[in-house]
């Protein structure tokens, strides 16, 4: 007896659309980015962060704002134990063109 395949086509349909639509997000971001690039001097300006958030305004510079963040913990999920580690550096900066 042959096994009745329409009652099928709506979910193969939604599934054939879900990954034509992921395919082409994939095609789209792969075609609009550049390979990124490390520098060492960044790498080291992040790892010298202290914990915790920091906001300053440089007196030799007007008009700038700099901002810090530094988060560390220790999680321990199923058994193992993961080092977490962020580090954000933010510079704002608003300059008057004549």
């Amino acid at each position: 007896m042959p096994l009745p395949l329409a009652p099928l086509l709506p979910l193969a349909l939604r599934i054939g659309a879900v990954a034509a639509v992921g395919l082409a997000a994939k095609r789209a971001l792969t075609a609009h980015s550049w390979p990124g690039r490390t520098d060492q001097r960044a790498e080291d300006a992040l790892d010298d962060l202290g914990e915790g958030v920091t906001s300053h305004a440089p007196a030799d510079t007007p008009g700038q704002r700099n901002a810090t963040l530094r988060i560390r913990r220790t999680l321990r999920f199923r058994g193992k134990t993961y080092e977490f580690d962020a580090g954000l550096l933010a510079r704002l900066r608003l300059k008057e063109i004549e």
